[in-house]
C-alpha cells in the first residue's frame, strides 16, 4: 500500500474508528465480527476511493458502508453456524448485559436508526439520507424499536 493510502486509512481510523466499530458493535455483537466488518468497510473504501463533499459526506458514507457490511455479515451469519455470546455476558455486568440483549434481540434495520439518532446524534432527516430512506421510514422504524425495547425491558 503506497504512503498516501496508508495515511488515509489512519486518518479514517483516527477520525472516525471509534464511532464504527460501536455502530458495528451494536449491530453484530461480537468483536470478530466487528473486525470482520470494519476491515471489509475499509477495504471496499480503498477500492472505490470516493471524492467526499465534506467531512458529514465522508463520515455518512462510512457508515452507511459499515452498516452494509454488518448487514451481509448477519445475513452470512444467518446461513452458516456462528459462535455464542455467552464470553460477552460473563465479561459484563447483569444489568447491561440485559439492555446489550435487549438491544440486540431488535432487528438489524431498527437497531441501525437507534445508533444512528441516540448514539452519534443524527436527525431523522440525515438518517434517512445516509440510509436511503424517506423521513416516514425512519420515524416509523424508531418508533417501532422503541416500542419493542420498552416492551421487552418491561417483562
Amino acid at each position: 500500500m503506497s504512503d498516501k493510502r496508508e495515511s488515509e486509512v489512519r486518518h479514517i481510523l483516527q477520525t472516525y474508528g471509534d464511532m464504527l466499530y460501536r455502530t458495528a458493535y451494536v449491530l453484530l455483537g461480537n468483536p470478530h465480527d466487528v473486525q470482520d466488518a470494519l476491515q471489509e468497510a475499509l477495504l471496499r473504501y480503498l477500492e472505490k476511493s470516493p471524492a467526499f463533499v465534506s467531512q458529514d459526506h465522508e463520515k455518512a458514507w462510512l457508515l452507511r458502508v459499515t452498516a452494509n457490511c454488518c448487514r451481509d455479515c448477519l445475513r452470512f451469519r444467518r446461513r452458516h453456524s456462528h459462535a455464542d455470546l455467552e464470553p460477552l455476558r460473563e465479561c459484563l455486568p447483569a444489568q447491561e448485559t440485559r439492555h446489550l440483549q435487549e438491544l440486540y434481540s431488535l432487528p438489524a434495520k431498527w437497531k441501525t436508526v437507534l445508533i444512528l439518532h441516540y448514539f452519534e446524534g443524527y436527525s431523522v432527516k440525515e438518517i434517512g439520507e445516509i440510509l436511503g430512506l424517506s423521513e416516514s421510514a425512519v420515524k416509523k422504524r424508531l418508533q417501532r424499536a422503541r416500542e419493542a425495547l420498552r416492551l421487552e425491558l418491561e417483562s
